[in-house]
């Protein structure tokens, strides 16, 4: 079993850290949240003081960070922590740009390295059900997937350095589209007089069908855990998703893509963030769509 150091203990990296020790590997983790170090205590990862404590002795060191500088300022420290050889892995959600100066960083100092992003919100972090989309070298996916799979169910590699965060912003672009025609049909049903239930009897099987429509329903009753049922608490916030989507466009920008559906679902998020929804589930757009 491996020793593992595992940096940002969030809703995210907590539940995470966790199944890595489930799995019988060693785990000691960072947070700059003192509250969080002592709440996954319980869960038998063993908290650490500083970056540099977690790191000593670390095989490998994972990161779940909020944003690209997050997570190029602890490489820029990590990489004159650990021993040549060490493996390091960021899940955070970033952009492409940042996530390939993150492996320069590893590369530089004789690392290997993954960008790792996961998909399946906090319900797939504790249940170890992710979705890893993973970019790197074949021998740091090799290294890094028997860890990945204590995490999740669900492994690709999708290529080179920064592939793992270009498959990941593609697949939530794709998610805010079509949570938004979602909400917008059921939008439509309610004035047309139709009900929950007999539009998702029909969406769900036919064409319409989709992982917002089929796992995620928008609305109370046809789908018990959806977060509808649940007064819309979180499993994606709203705000992630706004942060993913504006990833989505800074890529479209960059490579000279056209993504007009991309740009308009990122501008409805915007409008409902700053209508102080960040903290709900994404999934509550449908609140302001009804109008």
């Amino acid at each position: 079993m491996a020793n593992i150091a595992f940096i940002g203990l969030g809703n995210m990296g907590g539940p995470m850290a966790a199944n890595l020790v489930k799995a019988g590997h060693s785990v000691k983790g960072f947070d700059l949240s003192a509250e969080i170090l002592k709440s996954v205590a319980a869960s038998g990862v063993t908290p650490a003081t500083s970056t540099a404590e977690a790191v000593a002795d670390a095989e490998t060191v994972v990161t779940m960070l909020p944003k690209g500088a997050h997570v190029l300022s602890v490489w820029g420290d990590l990489v004159s922590m650990v021993k040549a050889g060490t493996l390091l892995i960021d899940c955070s959600t970033i952009d492409v740009e940042s996530a390939r100066k993150a492996h320069q960083l590893a590369e530089g100092a004789g690392c290997l390295s993954l960008d790792a992003p996961v998909s399946g919100g906090t319900g797939g972090a504790a249940a170890a059900t992710l979705t890893f989309m993973a970019g790197g070298a074949e021998n740091a996916f090799a290294k890094g997937r028997p860890l990945l799979e204590a995490m999740g169910k669900k492994i690709v590699h999708c290529g080179g350095n920064g592939a793992g965060q270009a498959a990941k912003i593609c697949n939530n672009m794709i998610l805010g589209i079509s949570m938004i025609g979602v909400c917008e049909a059921f939008a439509l049903g309610e004035k047309l007089g139709l009900s929950h239930q007999a539009l998702f009897d029909v969406a769900s099987t036919s064409s319409g069908q989709c992982w917002s429509i089929n796992t995620y329903c928008p609305v109370p009753g046809p789908v018990p855990t959806s977060p509808a049922n649940n007064g819309y608490k979180p499993g994606f916030a709203a705000a992630l998703m706004l942060k993913d989507l504006k990833l989505s466009q800074e890529a479209a920008l960059a490579a000279g893509a056209a993504t007009p559906l991309g740009a308009e679902a990122a501008q409805l998020f915007d409008l409902f963030d700053k209508q102080g929804h960040g903290g709900r589930d994404f999934s509550a757009i449908i609140e302001m769509l009804r109008g």
